[in-house]
């Protein structure tokens, strides 16, 4: 998986009640890794990120959220999936 950088399109999955709805959002800052990690293990550690999400009628930022690629619970991004063509 790619790390995440400011600027990157990404999924935001809503905290709101009944079944979560990804949303779209954009990484806005991203969180430190813990001290003494070499490059090459940063892409196997999760960091949280702020991102801004974009509703139909506003958008808000929400801060400190980490990924979820497997269980997408509420309140956390995810890579978009890719669409076949």
């Amino acid at each position: 998986m790619p790390q995440p950088t400011v600027g990157q399109i990404v999924h935001y999955t809503s905290r709101a009640t009944g079944e979560p709805v990804c949303r779209a959002a954009i990484i806005t800052e991203v969180g430190d890794y813990p001290p003494g990690v070499s490059e090459g293990a940063k892409a196997n550690i999760a960091v949280p990120v702020d991102v801004t999400v974009f509703l139909p009628d506003t958008s808000f930022t929400d801060r400190g959220i980490m990924q979820s690629e497997v269980g997408r619970e509420g309140g956390t991004w995810h890579w978009p999936e890719r669409e076949e063509s």
